[in-house]
């Protein structure tokens, strides 16, 4: 079996600590994803989705319990090597694109390219046109957002979330804000992503349509893991 890409082992995560309304919203999580899996985390509004999501994203640190990213233990790392640990292995796509409205799709695409390297270079804006290619935006190059649909905004932003090669794309609601028909698009964009690229993708959703289509699901509720199981969706194109 492969190192694991995540895994947290006895996670505790607290808000307010030491005040009066001290809470500890994740109770004891232990969690694993392996290269390559494409998992639903999903429970009700409060049980602790997106805190867990952001602790994996390294964007909050645990209050106890560890947290190892590709073997390497995070808690000790300082807030520059969380930085370049993100970007080296996370992407990120959320309900809402984030798209920058002066920017054209291409470039929207190449931004985290430009964050980290300090430029974009051919090989990085030629990988872009290839992301955009392969969510089926060849045409919308030079378009910003302003011209794109809500669903071809968002996979302008899965795009994005792929341009730095990540081991790992979190997604945090990403149909949350669109019809059905814009939902099954971008999901059935990031299923294909998925079969051909190998990324790891972490899907929090509501849809227990698109859940159903993923194949392990998570579930969450009242800060603790409810339910793991494979679903055995594999391939989830219809």
């Amino acid at each position: 079996m492969a190192d694991p890409l995540v895994e947290l082992r006895e996670v505790r995560k607290s808000y307010n600590i030491g005040a009066p309304n001290e809470a500890e919203v994740l109770h004891g999580i232990d969690l694993r994803v392996d290269p390559g899996e494409f998992i639903a985390l999903v429970g009700p509004s409060g049980s602790g989705k997106s805190t867990l999501l952001n602790i994996v994203g390294l964007l909050e640190p645990v209050t106890s319990g560890s947290y190892r990213l590709q073997g390497e233990p995070v808690g000790a790392l300082s807030d520059q090597a969380l930085t370049l640990r993100r970007r080296a292995t996370l992407g990120f796509v959320f309900q809402f694109h984030h798209l920058l409205p002066a920017f054209s799709a291409l470039e929207n695409v190449t931004l985290p390219a430009l964050m980290a390297e300090g430029r974009v270079s051919a090989a990085r804006r030629e990988q872009a046109r290839d992301l955009l290619a392969a969510v089926g935006l060849a045409a919308a190059l030079d378009k910003r957002p302003s011209q794109l649909s809500g669903g071809m905004q968002q996979r302008v932003a899965i795009a994005r979330a792929l341009v730095m090669q990540p081991a790992l794309v979190l997604a945090d609601e990403p149909t949350g804000n669109l019809d059905t028909g814009s939902s099954d698009e971008v999901f059935r964009q990031l299923r294909r992503i998925h079969a051909e690229r190998g990324t790891a993708f972490v899907v929090v959703t509501h849809d227990q349509r698109l859940a159903a289509r993923c194949d392990r699901l998570v579930e969450l509720v009242d800060g603790r893991i409810a339910r793991d199981e494979r679903v055995g969706a594999s391939g989830g194109e219809a």
